[in-house]
């Protein structure tokens, strides 16, 4: 299987992405109104519903299973962009179904149930890990990010810009810096354990076209001055 990038900015117009599959090959994409242009025969593209745990984290019933030869497009809003892993069988990270965009045959899923503080901050009950060897590709906003853990010396990262990390990782959900710092910030895992860490970059654009725009001075001071602000009034 091979994947072009077509588009050069993913931030203007939006990614496009040309796939191509040979004999024998076959990938499942979550998000089939996103091929916009397909070449091959009519029987190598079979939309299906997806398994109750599937549409429950995917929010979605439908996926295309695409089976080789053929090549296909699939666009992408702007902002948006598709990381391809590959994986070889060895890999120990735990991933969002929610970004998970394709997957190769051969790939298997394991659900990890995350504890209770962990779910009321993800918003999700269980994380995904993937086994198997092939290719998944990750939605981001963004660019993707990797940071090698440390046993000993804490990772802060914004806990909605996590993608994926390792399953022995210690996490815990905290702020840091001094007293004006951690009011002003949003929360971050504190990560220790061994292996890497993958983030999405794109997550603060938002936050900082909304805080450039002109929304008004009391609005802005509210958001400086009290604690969290920045957290709570949007």
């Amino acid at each position: 299987m091979r994947v072009e990038i077509q588009a050069e900015s993913a931030d203007a117009s939006g990614q496009a992405l040309a796939f191509t599959l040979e004999e024998q090959e076959e990938i499942h994409v979550l998000h089939p109104q996103q091929i916009i242009a397909y070449q091959g025969p009519s029987s190598g593209r079979s939309d299906r519903f997806m398994d109750v745990k599937g549409m429950y984290r995917k929010r979605k019933l439908i996926r295309a299973d695409m089976s080789g030869p053929c090549r296909f497009t699939a666009a992408l809003p702007p902002g948006y962009r598709v990381k391809t892993i590959e994986l070889t069988g060895e890999e120990d990270l735990l991933y969002d179904f929610r970004h998970l965009f394709y997957y190769s045959r051969g790939i298997e899923m394991q659900t990890r149930v995350l504890s209770m503080k962990n779910m009321l901050v993800t918003r999700d009950v269980v994380k995904v890990k993937f086994s198997g060897r092939g290719s998944i590709g990750l939605l981001t906003e963004g660019t993707v990010c990797e940071a090698v853990l440390d046993p000993d010396e804490p990772l802060y990262v914004d806990a909605g810009s996590v993608i994926a990390y390792p399953e022995n990782a210690r996490l815990e959900l905290t702020v840091y810096g001094n007293h004006l710092a951690s009011q002003h910030m949003s929360y971050h895992w504190k990560m220790t354990g061994r292996g890497s860490v993958l983030f999405q970059a794109g997550r603060q654009s938002r936050r900082f076209e909304r805080d450039n725009d002109d929304d008004g001075i009391i609005r802005r001071f509210l958001r400086e001055a009290l604690p969290f602000g920045g957290v709570f009034i949007k």
